[in-house]
Parts: structure tokens; sequence; C-alpha cells
């Protein structure tokens, strides 16, 4: 986790900075490396200092307000939608780490031009996620993953791109809130650093977050109830009871409509989160993009302990079809999770 707060706080002797933190792992996996993940982490993490200094700014800087087009989704693009993508291509082009670039805004994939020399891994993000939220200061974040390119190829395709989650080398996020926050696996466990804007560093102030297994929190946008399938209403309406109904004990509610806040969430007390398939999106597979979104936040939520599922299977084991395929996604305490996809197990039966 990297946070940026506005107040100042004293560096604390023996706290690693992400830089030692990178180093230190790869040093502890006594694998033998190029540095080519450590040099595409850290162009990765410049590019979020960028934005977080972007995002900061606000109105102040007249980047707020809609672009006048639409992304691949046909969803209208904000400013900061374009702004953010744009700096992740720019930092992350150069640097002959990477084969190629997929970014939620953009159809096709972003090819790394001939002038710079080319690397091993594959870089798909989302720039700006919850960017809807942006004027009424909700937090917002970059979500990123990471894949090996496959081994002789040159020029990767959409084809190279369709990896199941289970292939991811890296993934986390970087959230844009009172603090600066960023959650990194590299499949070794989930840690979270903060930004000092003191000293411009990522400095570890989360090592080894675990979710604890059980939780009396969930969260679904309660608007779409109409439209759930029955094992989602099954589980909602047993909360929902609370003490008196067969789960015997309360639960709370939240919904933020920022898959990086309730992600975010989850890692720091436990939680289940829920964007599930309804009738009004099933034409479309889900709501959540399965590369951008759903595993890269799988990936963290199960290194971390947790569990992540569309319902019928688990998240990470789905073979992408598209770029920018849809899937649903219940994710979060691994037994809250469990009890989910046994709901629609048995409604299968």
């Amino acid at each position: 986790i990297f946070f940026r707060c506005g107040m100042s706080v004293n560096f604390l002797p023996g706290r690693s900075t992400i830089i030692q933190f990178i180093l230190e792992e790869e040093r502890r996996s006594g694998c033998t490396t190029t540095g080519d993940l450590t040099g595409l982490l850290l162009d990765i993490v410049r590019s979020c200092k960028q934005i977080s200094g972007l995002v900061s700014y606000g109105d102040l800087a007249g980047i707020y307000g809609k672009e006048g087009a639409s992304n691949v989704q046909g969803e209208e693009q904000l400013k900061l939608d374009v702004l953010t993508h744009n700096i992740m291509v720019s930092n992350n082009e150069w640097s002959g780490h990477l084969a190629g670039m997929a970014s939620e805004e953009v159809e096709d994939v972003i090819s790394i031009p001939d002038k710079y020399p080319k690397g091993k891994y594959l870089l798909l993000f989302d720039p700006l996620d919850g960017s809807s939220n942006l004027e009424i200061n909700v937090g917002v974040g970059t979500i990123f993953s990471i894949l090996r390119c496959p081994q002789g190829v040159h020029q990767p395709q959409v084809e190279d791109f369709l990896q199941p989650g289970t292939q991811q080398v890296c993934a986390g996020y970087c959230m844009y809130g009172q603090c600066t926050t960023m959650i990194l696996t590299t499949g070794s466990g989930v840690n979270g650093f903060t930004l000092h804007p003191g000293i411009g560093e990522f400095i570890l102030t989360h090592p080894k977050i675990t979710i604890p297994e059980d939780t009396k929190e969930f969260a679904i946008n309660m608007s779409n109830r109409r439209h759930w399938d029955p094992p989602i209403t099954r589980y909602v309406t047993e909360c929902e009871a609370g003490k008196t109904g067969p789960r015997a004990k309360d639960f709370n509610m939240r919904w933020v409509a920022s898959m990086v806040a309730e992600v975010h969430r989850i890692l720091m007390r436990g939680g289940v989160w829920m964007y599930p398939i309804d009738a009004r999106i099933k034409d479309k597979g889900g709501r959540l993009r399965l590369l951008y979104e759903v595993n890269p936040m799988s990936f963290l939520i199960e290194q971390a302990g947790g569990a992540a599922s569309t319902g019928a299977q688990r998240a990470l084991e789905v073979i992408p079809t598209g770029l920018h395929q849809r899937v649903p996604v219940i994710l979060g305490s691994k037994n809250e999770v469990e009890r989910i996809v046994q709901y629609h197990h048995e409604h299968q039966d």
C-alpha cells in the first residue's frame, strides 16, 4: 500500500522503501533475475506518483469533467481517464521491460514503438478506476496486472494477452484518497506502502496483509436487487435477517461504487464484495473487466488469504476470450465467498 498524506510525517528508521522491498524480495527468492520486473515495477510506481499529484489538484487544475469521447465499452470518458492513460503509456513504453500493453481505455493492444527496446512482460491496466466518483472526492485508483509475454513473441497480439489470472507475475493497485496507497503482490503475499510526501518515497507500512476468514460486512449495489439471480438474493436476505435469521448474527452493508476502495476496505478489515451477474447484463457476461479489474484484484485477495469467484468458478481460472471481456465477481473473506458459491451450486442442482 502506498499513501500520500497531506500532513507532515516523520520518516521512521527501519522501514523499507518500495525499492528496497522489491530488491530484497528478489534476493530472498534465490532466483537469478535480470532486474526487468523490478525496473517495470519502478516505472509503474513513478506513474502512480504522477497520477497521485494530478488527482490531488482536482478542480484547481481544470482536469475534471468530460472528455467528449467514449471508450471501447461505450462509456463516456472523463478528462482524467485520458490523462492517466497517457501517463501510464508514456512512463512504461520506453524502458525495455515490456513487449506490449493493454488498457481499459483503448480497444486494441498498445504496441511498443520500434525506437524502443522490447522486454519480456505484458502490462494491463485500468488507469483510473472509479473515475465517476472524482467530483465527490471518493477514493479512486490505478489497477495493474503483469503477465509474461509468450516465448518467441516480439509483437504481441490480442491472443497473447488472453491468459488466465493464474499466470499473473504481479498485480496491484494504487489508491488516491486521503493518502496515496499502493497494494502489491508478486505471488508471495500482499504488502502495502504509503507515499511519504516529505521524501517522495513509498514506505512499507502494511506488511503481510491478511484477510480474516469470517466477516459481518457485505457490499453490493442494492438498487439492482430485482435483477439478481436467486443465490445472491438468498445470501443478502439472510444477511438482512441478522440475529433472527439463519445466520444468527447481524451484518453491516457497505457500497462505495469504486472497486479500488471496496477491495482496499476488505484487505484492511475483511468483508465480501459482490458485483454479480443479473438480468440486465447477462448478455454482456457481467459488469467488470476480467483482465483489468477482476484478475489483478482476485490475485491480491487470494494472496491475502481470501477467495474470489464468478459464482460458477474460481475467478483466476477463467480463460479469457477477449481483451475487454466482462465477468461477474464475488470476492473477500474466504468463508463468506465459499458460502455464496455453495448457494450457486445448490441452485444449479
